[in-house]
């Protein structure tokens, strides 16, 4: 099911206080609710870069937002119940932790994903330009009858639109 602007997660908004342990199973569900919902849009994301449609990935963008500003809230929920956390359910806690490290994980994967295609374009880019510049560059030859280099004087600036 593809994921779109107006995409909204249903997860219970996160407690900020646990008292008890039925708290911190409902934090916790909530917590690895919103890393899954994260995750599948950040995999839905670098399927469509890796495919080069790049115009559809950038619809993912408010989702992603959105469930990023939940995942840094919930996290910070996290790190000022940890103490209660560690004390009472410290099992949930090392899942909590578990499931943090394959999102981590998940996550790099995408970052590499992105720059591979970041690090691709400006490549094209850059050769596109250099190869513009050379055909725009008079063809000149020294009084020695080496062949010249017109420097930058005559370079002109690439311009490029980055709306899709």
């Amino acid at each position: 099911m593809p994921m779109n602007s107006h995409h909204r997660t249903t997860a219970p908004p996160l407690q900020p206080s646990i008292t008890t342990p039925a708290d911190a199973r409902k934090f916790a569900d909530a917590l690895m609710q919103i890393m899954d919902t994260l995750l599948k849009v950040i995999e839905q994301e670098t399927e469509m870069v890796r495919a080069g449609k790049i115009r559809e990935a950038m619809v993912l963008d408010s989702a992603k937002s959105d469930l990023s500003r939940r995942y840094i809230g919930a996290i910070a929920g996290l790190r000022a119940n940890q103490r209660y956390m560690a004390q009472t359910t410290p099992d949930l806690l090392a899942a909590l932790h578990r499931h943090h490290d394959t999102f981590r994980a998940m996550l790099q994967v995408n970052l590499t994903v992105l720059a591979t295609a970041h690090a691709v374009s400006e490549g094209i880019i850059r050769g596109v330009n250099t190869e513009m510049q050379r055909r725009a560059v008079p063809s000149t030859y020294t009084s020695r009858g080496q062949r010249s280099n017109a420097g930058t004087r005559h370079a002109a600036p690439l311009t490029l639109s980055r709306t899709l």
